[in-house]
């Protein structure tokens, strides 16, 4: 049974679910240096002992790809679809621009922005196969231009090879873990060096990006899922319906209900364990709702918001828009009854790789600024240098940089 709580009580279950990230990391430790000094050798190791893998290679031969492709449902193949209009036009509004402009006389400045040379989007193999994740962190790469994209996943799963040769994938490799993000990080004779490495994983994946981060830039570290749902009123149906779908993912993902009625608490109660009872996946559901998941009794909307912002969910699920303006940290927000966050984990557009445990004080999820580099640019007049050169020369030689000073004053003075 799911648990009611008052505010005062949820200190413990907002608390960080400490992953065994200190343990996590020395296992991957010597994975990752095996993979940096021996390539291949060592990664093909890896993939056969971890991922199964039964082929010379990593790489997935472009005709298992197409068969793949060929093999989905039409039904999958129209979902594809859709779901791949939505994410791409959500990403082309998060483009930014390039612009020039003359700030004052003489002197325009500016801003070119410039695609990543190679990305690596990493697929996890787990329970369940993911395309979506495919979906979500191969097209806004292709939004922002990108010109090698690679996918990785440690399984052959028909969905995910098929969706990676529909959006015109390539690169694919079947690879996984901590050997997978080595691999892109340094290189292989088989795997390119990525500039970024995005996409969840598990407690190795993410000791791996950990460790790997400033060798390769990496989107962020991921723990386990959780969802924020605020309600006054409300179909408890509905709202348990939301609390399982986040539940069903992990044994340590969380789901907490924040409700100004215990009247609403009670019904929701009755119906996740109503809806259980059913659920195909309940076996690993039920065990997130008992262990991190609470209903919890608040006196009005405005404590469940704050609660909200010290938690800084990946997930939040807010009434109606009247509450927005007080949202400073989330991963993402859903408002209404009809937002769910099962339509942003698939096809309506915004991005599901998301930050959680907290990450979201710093950061949103995914998004095309994630493949690109927004690069300045400055060009000066003499005219405007002239006018600036008190400025310049003065901080100069505060900083002790005479040099930096002589070589504007030898442009205005020929000295």
């Amino acid at each position: 049974m799911i648990r009611i709580l008052k505010p005062e009580q949820i200190g413990g279950l907002l608390a960080r679910r400490g992953a065994r990230q200190a343990e996590a990391e020395a296992t991957v430790r010597p994975i990752l240096e095996a993979v940096r000094k021996r390539g291949d050798r060592a990664l093909l190791e890896y993939a056969r002992r971890f991922d199964g893998l039964d082929r010379r290679s990593v790489r997935v031969p472009e005709a298992e790809l197409q068969a793949a492709a060929h093999r989905l449902s039409p039904a999958f193949r129209k979902a594809v679809k859709t779901a791949a209009a939505n994410i791409r036009g959500y990403a082309r509004r998060q483009m930014p621009r390039a612009w020039m402009a003359q700030t004052a006389p003489g002197l325009r400045l500016g801003q070119v922005v410039r695609p990543l040379d190679t990305i690596a989007a990493y697929i996890p193999g787990g329970r369940y196969p993911l395309p979506s994740t495919v979906l979500m962190t191969v097209v806004p790469a292709q939004v922002a231009g990108v010109p090698d994209i690679c996918v990785a996943s440690p399984k052959a799963v028909l969905e995910v090879f098929g969706t990676a040769a529909l959006l015109g994938v390539q690169s694919v490799f079947q690879m996984g873990g901590a050997q997978a993000i080595a691999a892109f990080a340094y290189g292989t004779r088989t795997v390119p060096r990525a500039d970024r490495i995005v996409g969840p994983g598990n407690i190795y994946v993410a000791a791996a990006k950990k460790l790997l981060a400033g060798e390769v830039g990496i989107d962020f570290i991921a723990g386990p899922t959780e969802i924020l749902i605020i309600a006054a009123d409300g179909d408890p149906r509905h709202l348990a319906a939301d609390m399982l779908a986040q539940a069903e993912h992990d044994a340590d993902a969380s789901a907490v209900l924040l409700t100004t009625s215990k009247r609403l608490a009670g019904a929701v109660a009755q119906e996740v364990e109503r809806q259980l009872e059913s659920l195909s996946t309940a076996g690993v559901a039920a065990k997130a709702i008992v262990r991190n998941s609470a209903i919890v009794v608040v006196r009005s909307l405005e404590e469940a918001v704050e609660i909200s912002n010290r938690v800084a969910p990946e997930h939040l699920n807010i009434p109606d828009q009247t509450l927005l303006t007080r949202v400073r940290h989330a991963g993402s927000v859903f408002v209404g009854p009809f937002s769910p966050e099962a339509a942003g984990d698939y096809a309506s557009g915004p991005n599901h790789v998301l930050p959680t445990s907290g990450v979201a004080r710093q950061r949103g999820g995914l998004a095309v600024t994630d493949f690109v580099k927004v690069i300045s640019v400055q060009q000066l007049s003499r005219q405007a240098l002239g006018r600036l050169a008190p400025a310049v020369t003065t901080l100069a030689r505060a900083e002790g940089l005479e040099a930096h000073a002589r070589s504007v004053e030898v442009r205005i003075h020929g000295r």
